[in-house]
């Protein structure tokens, strides 16, 4: 349910996606405070039971994407839980009429059928592609260039990252695009219907940040670097126990630090004046960075992880570890109170780490709240949503358009 105080209190909204990019959108407006239903078909859609898994086998996944929504089950191949759909997304008043979706060939579903039930209704569609066509992080990824830039220098097959950051990134772009269209809708009372595709979004991205600019003006790929940062220095230095720091220098001041608490200022002013350079600009500092690497790689080497972190530290260097995540949890339980992960108590699968939203207000964060066990509140909603009384839900579940009451309670 939505939490009074937060921004988005008392604002409904009925989602129907699977997977990352809008689940993902559907569980930021749940941590402002948005009353999230979130609709399946009976037994679960096709990222309920995605891995990693905990121990008993329920989805850790599942359950970390939609933290704090309400879960409803219906039967989606029936008319009649289609009208019971229907009807929760156009259901009236003035903080509902709010839809958030990447559902494919339903056209019971889409902008037309639904606006016509509710003229003024804000529906956000998630694509892979712009045209219909499926796609997932992993192939936009790729189309997009950026495993060509990533892995060794000395090249070979593009290299992959794990983390869906299209996906996360769509998900987020669809929640701009639902507040945007109900700022309108408050302002003019008109609906909208916003598509975002996965793809776009990754393409956008990637301009944004000038590297298709500059592939158009060079007529060159951007080179392969390994942990080296593209133009500027920064770099990954091993220390004497096994341990791994990421020392990046973009500014005049972050280099001075660093030169400061390696002591090699004497080293790098010889090499300036040797090849004629100034290592406090930045671009020379790129040119140079496997120079300036091997000169910086005795320090690290000579101290353990622990004195490394002190001293860069001290010195105000821009730097962060290399950490396992089983270290961030060994973290995490050393010292609680420092870190932004709590632990929530999960229905069907016990205490496990979670995080609320990464906004604060006042310097304080809410806490996370436990996702909703599959179908679990699919009465209450059908109740309180479209004022259904027991004997119509009852009836439903007999009809096998709800789950068995067994299961769904």
């Amino acid at each position: 349910m939505a939490t009074a105080g937060r921004p988005l209190a008392n604002l409904r909204v009925v989602e129907c996606a699977t997977y990352v990019a809008g689940p993902s959108g559907g569980m930021t407006l749940a941590q402002l405070g948005a009353d999230v239903i979130r609709v399946d078909p009976l037994g679960g859609a096709t990222d309920n039971s995605r891995w990693p898994l905990a121990p008993g086998g329920a989805s850790l996944y599942w359950h970390s994407l939609n933290k704090g929504k309400r879960s409803v089950t219906v039967d989606l191949r029936s008319p009649v839980g289609r009208e019971l759909v229907t009807a929760l997304i156009t259901a009236p008043g003035p903080d509902s009429g709010v839809f958030l979706d990447n559902n494919v060939a339903r056209s019971w579903m889409d902008w037309p059928t639904l606006s016509a039930r509710r003229p003024d209704l804000v529906h956000v569609h998630v694509q892979g592609h712009r045209d219909g066509r499926p796609a997932v992080d992993y192939t936009v990824n790729a189309a997009a260039g950026i495993p060509d830039m990533t892995g060794s220098e000395a090249g070979g097959a593009p290299v992959n990252h794990v983390l869906p950051a299209w996906d996360l990134l769509t998900g987020q772009t669809a929640v701009v695009g639902l507040l945007a269209a109900l700022r309108h809708r408050d302002r003019t009372g008109e609906g909208s219907h916003l598509e975002v595709a996965l793809a776009d979004v990754a393409l956008a991205g990637v301009a944004a940040l000038g590297w298709y600019a500059d592939a158009q003006l060079s007529r060159t790929d951007r080179p392969r670097h390994g942990n080296h940062v593209y133009g500027s220095f920064g770099v990954d230095f091993p220390t004497a126990d096994g341990g791994r720091v990421m020392v990046v220098a973009l500014t005049e001041g972050q280099w001075r630090s660093l030169c400061r608490v390696t002591g090699t200022g004497e080293v790098f002013a010889a090499l300036e004046k040797a090849l004629g350079v100034d290592l406090e600009d930045e671009v020379s500092r790129y040119r140079h960075r496997e120079t300036i690497e091997a000169v910086l790689r005795g320090w690290f080497a000579a101290r353990d992880v622990t004195t490394v972190s002190r001293e860069l530290e001290a010195a105000r260097v821009l730097w962060g570890p290399y950490r396992t995540p089983t270290q961030v949890v060994r973290d995490h339980e050393a010292d609680p109170a420092a870190s932004p992960l709590v632990e929530v108590q999960q229905p069907g699968i016990g205490r496990m780490l979670a995080m609320g939203s990464p906004l604060r207000a006042g310097g304080t964060a809410d806490p996370p709240r436990p996702a909703p066990v599959l179908g679990a509140d699919t009465d209450a909603v059908l109740a309180d949503v479209l004022g259904l009384g027991s004997a119509e839900i009852g009836r439903l579940h007999d009809d096998g358009v709800l789950a068995p009451v067994a299961a769904d309670r």
